[in-house]
């Protein structure tokens, strides 16, 4: 059976890495078909591992056909590993090409004597819910084992029933009476009941279902007044009306009634809990008397542990629309003002209190109602949350216990939303921040690091004041090699570059580089390096790297580095440049080429076959090409001076009928520049596509770049090429949209300056002048002025996607092409698999993958006679989405002419915002079109003379007459 799944793999011929598969599979099987139980079991174990590593479905369906083999003959500890082998890989599930075998092996346990025997395969059917949802025999077992004697089969059935109650509309409807009278039945034990009340959590598929299901659940509230029954019968109600939605208001309501009149701890406890999940999945539903009525609760609780709780659901609401609803006053009421609300006072009442975590839930709120409430009168209130805040800062900067450190991460992020909302707190919040710094513990110290860095990169403004501070602290920390030290020398480092905006000091720069050898730790030098070139200080990155060159242990490690010192270098050359000095210019930017240059083969050398350093590549030869662009076009100006228009220039213009002519050769320079810089700009926009798993402030920088090309291409045309045509609307800025970084406001500032230099200069005087060109100039001065800032994605990759693509039919070996006949056409199936890295999802998701299939004829065999051009070329797109991470779909191609045509498969993904990506791959095969036997016999005879036989005609005919 093995090598006959060996070969049937071959034939379906899914490359060499699945030929691996293949092996690893016959290793497995081998293990299955031993005789010791031991190996048995390993064998099974082992199959989760070659799911994840071949996830494509021939593979997988073999393996599950095997594990059915072992579950109908093993023992029960075998069949105990097959079942939980099959719960860890159910998203592989519906990869199972037959169901209905891998169904009828499994089933036949069901008939066993053995009542675990049968409870393993009523768990296993449950498992396969997502596969066989309307299987009636399995539907009449479940509800025929729930009648059982036997405890352990029942609790199967129970884990069935609910399996299958959430993906079969139609078993939940037949299931819902059956549990129904269990649960009322006088014979039904109580802890049985509590086990089958969860059931009715999935009864949501239509509202007569939900509906009945509420009523049975609101009569075992009332009938079942015991703690445990009461909590697990509010749960299912809970999570029934979050699935069906309708009856949210209704549940609320409820949840908030037997939270005030329930004396019970463990039930207050549970609707506390439900109450918060319905605040996190539907805030819009909670009416102001809802949140009224839990601050009440919240005021009269004389208990810490319930306080937190409701205090935790309030702050939850206070971060969305809720809030808004509760301060918004009804017709016909009296103004009130903010601090006579219920939920005002309990949360000033809450800001000191001895609880860390209630009085960071009663900050938490404050500032979101300072926040959210932004056109009411609210000063006394923000200055409650400023000192609330100052407050629990210095409370948990003492204490370097988890909890403490939990806390101060709230109070934290309070701090830079209200810094963010109101700019006018932010001055007395970042003193009481660089108070503090000198008292708190090591682990406070570091977070509250990241919140100083946080307010400098949105109120620049703030950065000098935080640098005496920060430096004073910067030396006399540091003198262990603890973690946290070393932690605390890279946060500290990156408010220092923050806040020390433009570029760093000489002493700045000393300080650093001393505590670094004091505590030497290369993995620290790095990383501090990292954050200067990302802040654009690349003379201290410059440094740094350089000293870490001899401390790597791989070459990669050595180039890589070495690279990275190349490109700071070359961008510190750049730092030079002067206004209306072009000759220098041309100067600084050759000397940061030469640097790039040998910056570009380094990294080339630190790339290896598992990281390949695409993005950086691609990143670092634009920027090469920029500032090659750049040069270009100042020489281009300059040879207006070196090679003025001749005198004849004017006559030749008036007759060729083109004006430009009258500029003379620069007219031409300039309009190879302009498109030079939108080439440019589409290989930037290229880049951002293929860059799926960057973060947003890389893809920020690399729009900063592209829009920089079209500013240069846009002024061009502008001043020189097309002045009356030149539009400025579209170019005008956004102003209101939000910068994030020192680097994107500084670039945004010079795109402003250069485009109102360019108007203005456009409306007075004709093209060209030597204005002309000096505006021209400048802007790239200007742009080349602004430190380049390296951002997380050229350094580190936080999301990792990829996909892998398998063709069928492909060949064995892949140089040889695929035959096919030319009357036939080739179905063409595509499968993938979508590939996650430790952080899936973590910026953006794929919503959809876009399969490009195209098809080129490469040689030509057999007679030149005329095709229509329909036939010449396939172009087809699909779009799927991905279910679990796999996709399949198939392509119809028609292969008309004879010889060798070139299939080309392209995959890219969109995302949830609709956002095409390029990710890849891109697979090729080869297929050979032949002549059909029919028509290569008729050619044959038509060439000797000779006409058609009777016999053959007759042939054809049936032939053709089956389809």
């Amino acid at each position: 059976m093995a090598a006959g799944a060996k070969s049937f793999l071959a034939d379906a011929g899914y490359g060499e890495q699945e030929l691996d598969a293949n092996s690893a599979l016959m290793e497995l099987d081998k293990g299955l078909r031993s005789g010791k139980l031991g190996e048995q079991c390993e064998a099974v174990v082992r199959f989760p591992r070659l799911f994840q590593k071949y996830p494509f479905p021939i593979l997988i369906n073999s393996a599950f056909l095997k594990l059915a083999d072992v579950f109908r003959v093993g023992n029960n500890f075998l069949r105990l590993c097959v079942l939980k082998v099959t719960q860890q890989s159910e998203k592989h599930l519906e990869k199972i090409l037959n169901v209905d075998e891998f169904v009828k092996r499994v089933f036949s346990v069901i008939h066993s004597n053995d009542p675990v025997a049968r409870a393993i395969t009523l768990r296993m059917l449950g498992s396969m819910a997502s596969i066989i949802p309307e299987r009636k025999n399995a539907h009449h077992s479940i509800r025929q084992s729930l009648d059982s004697h036997d405890n352990v089969e029942v609790e199967a059935a129970i884990f069935a029933a609910a399996n299958f109650s959430a993906q079969s509309k139609d078993f939940a409807g037949g299931i819902c009476n059956k549990i129904s009278e269990m649960i009322q039945g006088l014979a039904t034990p109580v802890d049985l009941k509590l086990k089958l009340i969860p059931i009715l959590q999935h009864m949501h598929h239509d509202a007569s279902l939900a509906s009945s299901s509420r009523q049975l659940l609101q009569q075992l509230v009332t009938s079942y007044p015991s703690t445990k029954m009461v909590i697990v019968t509010l749960h299912t109600f809970t999570l029934l009306a979050a699935s069906s939605l309708v009856d949210i208001p209704k549940q609320i309501q409820l949840l908030l009634q037997y939270l005030k009149n329930d004396p019970r701890k463990a039930v207050k406890r549970l609707a506390i809990q439900d109450l918060k999940l319905l605040a996190n999945k539907t805030p819009h539903t909670w009416s102001r008397e809802n949140i009224q009525a839990l601050c009440e609760c919240a005021l009269q609780t004389p208990y810490d542990s319930l306080k937190l709780g409701m205090l935790s659901v309030l702050s939850t609401l206070s971060g969305t629309i809720a809030i808004k609803q509760y301060f918004s006053i009804a017709p016909g009421t009296a103004a009130t003002t903010a601090r006579s609300f219920d939920l005002v006072k309990l949360a000033q009442e809450c800001c000191y209190h001895n609880n860390r975590g209630i009085a960071a839930h009663g900050v938490r709120v404050l500032t979101n109602i300072s926040a959210s409430c932004q056109e009411k009168d609210l000063l006394a209130l923000e200055q409650d949350a400023v000192f609330g805040l100052e407050s629990l800062l210095v409370l948990c900067s003492q204490d370097s216990s988890p909890g403490a450190q939990a806390t101060l991460k709230i109070a934290l992020t309070c701090m830079v939303k209200l810094a963010k909302c109101r700019p006018h707190l932010s001055q007395s919040v970042v003193e009481s921040l660089l108070t503090q710094l000198h008292s708190a513990q090591d682990a406070a110290r570091i977070l509250m690091c990241h919140c100083l860095a946080a307010i400098a990169m949105q109120l620049p403004v703030l950065g000098d004041g935080m640098l005496g501070d920060l430096m004073d602290l910067y030396k006399v920390i540091g003198r262990s090699a603890t973690d946290k030290q070393q932690e605390l020398l890279v946060s500290l480092a990156t408010v220092i570059f923050v806040a020390s905006q433009k570029a760093l000091s000489s002493e700045v720069k000393n300080v650093i580089k001393q505590q670094l050898e004091n505590v030497s730790n290369g993995w620290t030098a790095y990383r501090i390096a990292r954050q200067a070139s990302r802040m654009g200080n690349h003379d201290m990155a410059r440094e740094l790297y350089q000293s870490l060159l001899t401390q790597v242990a791989s070459e990669h490690f050595y180039f890589w580095l070495n690279s990275l010192k190349e490109f700071s270098h070359a961008e510190q050359c750049l730092t030079g440049l002067q206004e209306e000095d072009y000759s220098s210019a041309l100067s600084c930017i050759a000397e940061s080429l030469k640097s790039y240059h040998k910056g570009i083969a380094s990294l080339t050398a630190a790339s290896t076959p598992l990281n390949p350093l695409s993005f950086q590549c691609g990143f670092v030869k634009l920027r090469i090409d920029l500032l090659q662009a750049f040069s270009q076009l100042i020489c281009t100006c300059n040879s207006l001076k070196t090679s003025p228009p001749p005198a004849i220039a004017t006559t030749i213009a008036m007759t060729s009928g083109n004006d430009l002519q009258r500029c003379g050769r620069i007219s031409t320079q300039m309009k190879l520049s302009m498109e030079e810089f939108r080439n440019l700009a589409t290989r930037y926009g290229d880049l951002y596509q293929s860059s799926f798993d960057a973060d947003s402030a890389t893809l920020r920088n690399v729009e900063l770049q592209q829009q920089s090309c079209l500013l240069i291409s846009h002024a061009v045309e502008a001043l020189i090429l097309d002045p009356e045509a030149a539009s400025f609307q579209e170019y005008t800025s956004s102003g209101a949209a939000h910068v994030e970084s020192e680097y994107e406001r500084r670039m945004m500032s010079v795109f402003n300056h250069v485009l109102e230099e360019v108007e203005s200069l456009n409306r007075k005087y004709a093209p060209v002048s030597y204005l002309h060109t000096a505006c021209l100039c400048n802007a790239v001065i200007a742009l080349l002025k602004v430190p380049l800032s390296f951002q997380r994605y050229f350094f580190q990759k936080l999301q990792s996607t990829s996909i892998k693509l398998a063709l069928s039919p492909s060949p064995r070996n892949p140089a040889e092409p695929i035959a096919v006949q030319n009357n036939q056409q080739l179905a063409l199936k595509v499968e993938g698999v979508v590939q996650h890295g430790s952080k899936p999802g973590l910026f953006r998701k794929i919503q959809s993958v876009c399969l490009n299939v195209s098809s080129t004829l490469q040689s030509k065999s057999g007679q030149d006679y005329k095709i229509p051009i329909d036939n010449m070329t396939n172009e087809m797109e699909q779009r799927v989405e991905p279910h679990n991470d796999y996709f399949s779909t198939q392509f119809l191609l028609n292969l008309a002419i004879l010889g060798t045509h070139n299939i080309t498969v392209e995959s890219s993904v969109k995302d949830l915002n609709g956002i095409v990506w390029k990710t890849g791959p891109k697979t090729t095969i080869f297929v050979k079109s032949l002549e059909d036997p029919y028509s290569q016999q008729v050619r044959l005879q038509q060439q000797q003379g000779q006409p058609p036989t009777q016999q053959q005609q007759q042939q054809q005919r049936t032939a053709y007459s089956r389809f």
